[in-house]
Formats: C-alpha cells, sequence, structure tokens
C-alpha cells in the first residue's frame, strides 16, 4: 500500500513537473509569437503605396534622421536656394526670405537686413534681376554638433543685358532641432557667413 502511495506522489511530481515545463513553453512562444507579430506591424506600417501615373508604387517611411548627413546637406542646399534664388518681386523675394529664415538663427536675418539696407533687393526690382544659384559641393564635419559645414556655390545674375557668374562661399554650423512644417529636416543654421563673393564671368 505505501508503495502504490509512493507510486502515486512520484506520478504527482512528475505531472507537475510536466505541467510546469508546459507552461513555460507555451509562455515562451507566446512571446515570441506577439514579438514576431509586432515586428510584423511595425514593417508593414513602415511602409507606404502611392500611385504614380496609375501605377502602384512601394515607399518606405524613413525614421527620424535615419541619415543625417544626408538630411544635412539637403537642409543647407535649401537654405541657400531659398535666400539666394530670387526674382524681380517683392512679394516673391518676401516669400523666400521667410521660408529661409525658419532654416537659420539671426546670423540670417543680420545678413537679410544687411542686404535690405544697402538696397541690393530694390536693385533686383529695378533692375528686372532674376538671381539663381546652384550648390556645387557641401563640405560637413558629422563629429560633433553643432556640425560645422562650409558649402561653395555659384550664383547668377541673369538681365536683359547678360548673365554675370559669381562664385559663393558660406560657412556655418548645423544643430538638431524638432521637425515642422517650415523646417522638416529637423536642423537649424547658426553663425552663418559669407566667405567669398566674387564676379567669375560676363555672358
Amino acid at each position: 500500500m505505501f508503495k502504490q502511495f509512493r507510486n502515486i506522489d512520484t506520478a504527482f511530481k512528475h505531472i507537475k513537473t510536466f505541467s510546469i515545463i508546459s507552461n513555460v513553453c507555451i509562455i515562451l512562444l507566446c512571446g515570441f509569437v506577439i514579438y514576431k507579430s509586432h515586428e510584423a506591424v511595425q514593417t508593414i506600417l513602415s511602409s507606404i503605396w502611392v500611385v504614380v501615373d496609375g501605377r502602384p508604387l512601394q515607399a518606405k517611411i524613413a525614421g527620424s534622421k535615419d541619415d543625417p548627413e544626408v538630411e544635412a546637406r539637403q537642409h543647407v542646399t535649401n537654405f541657400h536656394q531659398l535666400f539666394f534664388s530670387l526674382d524681380p518681386d517683392d512679394k516673391a523675394i518676401t516669400a523666400n526670405i521667410t521660408k529661409a529664415l525658419y532654416l537659420a538663427d539671426e546670423s540670417a536675418k543680420r545678413e537679410y537686413d544687411n542686404l535690405r539696407e544697402k538696397g541690393y533687393y530694390s536693385g533686383l526690382i529695378s533692375g528686372n534681376i532674376s538671381q539663381r544659384i546652384t550648390v556645387d559641393s557641401i563640405r560637413l564635419d558629422m563629429r560633433s554638433e553643432p556640425y560645422g559645414f562650409t558649402c561653395h556655390a555659384t550664383q547668377r545674375l541673369i538681365r536683359s543685358s547678360g548673365t554675370l557668374m559669381r562664385t559663393l562661399t558660406t560657412t556655418g554650423t548645423l544643430r538638431n532641432v524638432k521637425r515642422t512644417d517650415n523646417n522638416p529636416h529637423g536642423f537649424l543654421i547658426q553663425r552663418w557667413e559669407t566667405l567669398e563673393n566674387a564676379d567669375i564671368q560676363s555672358r
């Protein structure tokens, strides 16, 4: 009889051990399934479909600052194009400069005020001069924030009598800020200044 009780006790211990192992395995399996499901949902949510000319194309949503160097270059390029690509129209100039000033600190505002006081913008308007800029290269130092940059560009001043070409070299630093509709790359240009702006040829 005691042997039978021992067998029952042993069988109960085996069942208890088996139950514990089974429960642990089920919990681990559930955790794995939940993790993989979450991963799959994130993958789905990070992809969008865009219809271009009637054809669906899959696009990937980039995370915040996935490639900071590329975004920094684009930020510097956008600023210079807005600040220096101008037409002989007061409202167009104001609109472009306003957009540019969202991308930089007070150093850009000071430069704008200086040019305005010198009559630069009124000269563009009275002379019917269009100004265009092409960014040739941007040198970045991304080792530590604020990130230093030097921008080399070519300006074209287009008028009825011909086109004047100028070199433009500027420098400054970039710091991270929150992304907004007015500042989609999340950088702010600081201590911006012009190092060189010289005529190179006239056509």
